[in-house]
């Protein structure tokens, strides 16, 4: 059983979500709490494995109350977030801080969109108590100026059709920015899927953009890929990669959902597979579930060097598994270490060419 504590000033909302966590035989809630007060001597003497916890609340608000607790006892936390503008800036802040997921409120009609709220959240609750958060804290301790990340030199000679392709779910939120930061500002292209959606994913790249040498915004339609860029696929979208007139370009998509995501990173894969071939690279980062595990197969089987996340640095090591058993995976490493592995792969291509 996976002891929940639920943690929200409303009422309505903690036995809305109780009740919704309920609905699954491996959830148990095991208390709520109406402020961050209530819930850290809550958290002390019930030992949840799971903790939801809203953004704003009173004497203490959310962000606050997760720093906390990230520093002095770290819990799984999965954050309930408001579809607005502030709501996505403050949801990824507190995945920065080192909440494992988010899970949006329904909008104004809560009954109509009940059924998916409650299923998304008990999938992420579930998720998150398979999460090595204690792990990741140890690592996000205060680095030393040697031991900290420099992203790699500009100059590096590769070949013009070269292309970079991520996909993460779960914990990707940091992985992707990792990575990222350790590009060079003129990398090849690198277009992103991250399971996140609509209204959340324009702030995830503005935020990327604030913190890495790449400009990275969301992706358009029909945009062109050009070095130094990243593009993250929209909320709700699935993102592709086609080759026009000796030019590669961003598609988007409306598609059905595959392997139960939109964006999802198995969609990508295999356009960068079928478009660009052995002039890309691949990296699948943490994420539960195995999507993006087929899409880096027919990446490896098309001549691509393919990289996973390995397990002692990725939040939730499904999605990197998956694409091991597969055989999709030329080696793992460490997240620090992905964005060396991909530009050194991509010299070599070049060299040998």
């Amino acid at each position: 059983m996976i002891k929940v504590l639920v943690v929200d000033d409303s009422a309505l909302i903690r036995e809305v979500l109780s009740s919704l966590l309920s609905a699954d035989s491996e959830i148990h809630v095991v208390g709520t709490a109406c402020d961050p007060i209530d819930a850290r001597g809550k958290i002390k003497t019930l030992n949840p494995d799971v903790v939801t916890l809203d953004i704003e609340m009173p004497n203490m608000n959310g962000l606050e109350f997760l720093e906390k607790i990230m520093r002095l006892r770290p819990t799984p936390v999965v954050m309930i977030s408001t579809l607005t503008q502030k709501g996505a800036r403050e949801t990824l802040l507190a995945l920065e801080l080192g909440a494992v997921d988010f899970v949006a409120k329904p909008g104004h009609d809560l009954a109509g969109g009940l059924e998916q709220f409650g299923k998304e959240v008990r999938e992420k609750v579930i998720a998150a108590a398979q999460s090595d958060v204690r792990g990741r804290a140890m690592a996000r301790q205060p680095q030393t100026a040697q031991s900290r990340q420099k992203p790699i030199p500009s100059g590096a000679k590769v070949a013009g059709s070269s292309l970079i392709a991520i996909g993460a779910s779960t914990g990707g939120v940091e992985a992707i920015k990792t990575v990222l930061s350790g590009l060079p500002k003129d990398a090849p292209p690198v277009i992103i899927a991250q399971h996140m959606p609509a209204g959340f994913t324009e702030r995830f790249a503005a935020r990327l953009d604030e913190t890495c040498e790449m400009t990275v915004t969301e992706a358009k339609e029909r945009e062109l890929l050009v070095p130094g860029h990243a593009y993250v696929a929209p909320g709700d979208f699935h993102l592709r990669v086609e080759r026009s007139s000796g030019q590669l370009k961003c598609r988007l998509g409306e598609d059905a959902t595959v392997s139960g995501h939109r964006p999802s990173v198995d969609v990508l894969f295999e356009s960068v597979a079928k478009q660009v071939g052995a002039d890309a690279v691949g990296a699948i980062l943490t994420g539960m579930g195995k999507d993006g595990a087929m899409g880096i197969k027919q990446m490896h089987d098309a001549g691509c060097f393919t990289i996973g996340q390995s397990k002692s640095s990725a939040l939730i090591y499904g999605m990197p598994r998956a694409a091991m058993e597969l055989g999709g995976i030329v080696e793992e490493a460490p997240v620090e270490k992905i964005a060396e592995k991909l530009m050194t792969a991509l010299v070599r291509r070049t060299k040998a060419a």
